[in-house]
């Protein structure tokens, strides 16, 4: 993500120019201050909350980057639980998000509440239902959901600071619901025999105000005026290095 070539939020944060959004970023960068980055989790498992394969995938591309990292997770129950074995809710379980969360951080983690722009030069949400369930009430709602605080704050921080923000799966919904206006993808349009399932999610997004670009799975797309930058992920039915590819041209 933050290689020397072609990794957009990579690119966003090294063509800062003295005096622009990214100023401070680059003079650090002259000091070879490593990118200080966040990211956000929603849980752990795909079908209640973060797709541990996108995260990992993001995590692997920041470390190969040089990044620092640091994630965090609201600290607020889970919608529910499903039983990712039988793809069914566990109706006798009760989960925490943060607590769910620190197993992919492998413990190192933070409430979402401690989460500042001074902190980190951008931040990235990977996907996974837990966006739709748990970072807002998208899954439920669709177009009339609402964000969770701490995530709608932390997006509107750092667009007010001019830093990158990275989306991937079902997350650009969150941007296009906080962000007026934000263009995102969430890959096509149509569902094309099954290969794009949740092709509908791009309708929600256009009714959520955001904009939709259509893009491949291998591909990412820069809104340069929000600096959103975001990628389809799973919401494609392919091969796993297809998925890491486009989280890498994010």
């Amino acid at each position: 993500m933050l290689a020397s070539r072609g990794p957009a939020l990579g690119t966003a944060l090294r063509r800062a120019a003295p005096g622009g959004p990214f100023a401070s970023i680059h003079c650090s960068a002259r000091r070879r201050r490593p990118a200080r980055v966040a990211v956000v989790l929603s849980g752990c498992g795909v079908y209640d909350g973060t797709e541990i394969h996108e995260a990992s995938a993001i995590l692997v591309h920041l470390s190969r980057g040089g990044a620092e990292v640091q994630m965090y997770a609201p600290d607020v129950p889970q919608m529910h639980v499903i039983d990712h074995s039988k793809g069914q809710p566990a109706e006798a379980e009760s989960r925490n998000v943060l607590v769910e969360s620190a197993r992919i951080a492998r413990g190192k983690i933070a409430s979402l509440a401690k989460l500042t722009t001074a902190d980190h030069d951008a931040v990235i949400f990977p996907g996974g239902f837990g966006a739709a369930k748990n970072l807002s009430t998208f899954a439920v709602d669709g177009k009339d959901c609402k964000v969770n605080r701490e995530v709608e704050r932390v997006l509107k921080d750092f667009h007010k600071a001019g830093k990158p923000i990275g989306l991937c799966c079902i997350s650009p919904v969150l941007a296009a619901k906080v962000l007026s206006g934000a263009e995102v993808t969430v890959g096509h349009e149509e569902e094309e025999g099954g290969k794009w399932p949740y092709a509908g999610t791009a309708g929600a997004i256009k009714e959520l105000g955001g904009k939709h670009c259509v893009k491949e799975v291998t591909e990412a797309h820069v809104d340069t005026k929000n600096k959103v930058v975001t990628t389809p992920a799973f919401m494609c039915e392919t091969e796993l290095h297809n998925i890491f590819d486009g989280i890498g041209a994010m």
